[in-house]
């Protein structure tokens, strides 16, 4: 065939059809259900971190507070379910349930689980510049004048509270308990003189020079702060207890997604430079799959329940 011939064949071809463009992945929106600065948040921006390197989209940070986490914890539960939506939870979502009637969500059924992000145990902490040295001390001051001693929580319902409340049935002591919305406001007041102590998270307190850590809730001394008595040692084993935080999403949300999330979260925080950033925490690495991390929220659940009844732990 001529030259002429085949261009005049070509010109009576269909045009192929243009390469079609993949969409721009949606951005995510991870919430927060404490204020900024606490270990919820560093350790959820963290996993955020990873998420927007390994899958390249953007994740913005939503800190929503309040009721002890049950707020921003709710918005996720009810929110879409298209995958565009994660919460930073965190044990406090288990035990909220176990020990208020008000919380509206099922943290078993309402939620699907991604991944374990870290675990890092309580500590007993109290001013630095007070006159609480040990938990002998603590206990004694109690004792001596039912009520005098405040001790802040992160919040109503969530671990540290409840921590408190199983500290003042092992004790057999009255503390008075004054919520707030996070370690952050409850450790300035601490500092301040307006409570003489909390129960938070170490990484949220741990490093503070201003605050005295009276006892860890571990089984064993922790090699990040070796010189800090357990919560056994003080004779309190009940208080034995890891605050753990992790990712989830609607129950809806689907399960490939899930999985997409729980690889970008678990190799970017295996890596060695992250493996040392998480060991100054007190967390050592995990690699739960979304099944295994729901199977561990499930236990805690069933956890905490059994401690809110035998402890008669209520918020009304």
């Amino acid at each position: 065939m001529h030259r002429r011939s085949l261009l005049a064949a070509a010109a009576t071809l269909p045009l192929a059809a243009p390469a079609l463009a993949q969409p721009a992945r949606r951005p995510l929106r991870l919430v927060v259900p404490f204020p900024a600065g606490g270990t919820a948040d560093l350790l959820g921006r963290l996993a955020a971190r990873e998420i927007e390197t390994a899958l390249g989209v953007p994740v913005v940070v939503d800190n929503r507070a309040g009721a002890g986490g049950a707020i921003g914890s709710d918005s996720v539960a009810r929110g879409p379910v298209d995958g565009t939506i994660l919460l930073s939870n965190i044990a406090s979502q288990a035990i909220g349930p176990a020990v208020n009637r008000s919380v509206p969500y099922n943290p078993v059924t309402d939620f699907r689980h991604i991944a374990l992000v870290a675990a890092v145990p309580s500590a007993i902490a109290v001013s630095a510049a007070g006159p609480i040295r040990t938990m002998a001390d603590l206990v004694a001051r109690a004792k001596a004048q039912a009520g005098a001693v405040r001790f802040g929580s992160t919040g109503i319902g969530t671990s540290s509270h409840v921590k408190l409340e199983l500290l003042k049935r092992a004790a057999e002591v009255d503390i008075t308990h004054v919520p707030y919305r996070g370690s952050a406001p409850a450790t300035t007041d601490v500092i301040g003189g307006q409570v003489e102590g909390l129960i938070a998270a170490v990484p949220d307190i741990g490093n503070n020079d201003r605050l005295r850590l009276l006892a860890i809730t571990l089984p064993e001394r922790a090699a990040r702060w070796p010189d800090v008595p357990t919560v056994v040692e003080a004779g309190f084993p009940s208080l034995v207890a890891t605050n753990w935080f992790g990712l989830s999403g609607p129950a809806a949300m689907p399960a490939e997604q899930a999985a997409e999330i729980n690889r970008a979260v678990v190799a970017g925080l295996n890596s060695p430079a992250m493996v040392e950033r998480l060991a100054q925490l007190g967390a050592p690495p995990n690699r739960m799959s979304p099944a295994e991390y729901s199977e561990m929220v499930a236990s805690e659940v069933t956890r905490w329940a059994d401690i809110a009844r035998s402890a008669n732990i209520r918020v009304e």
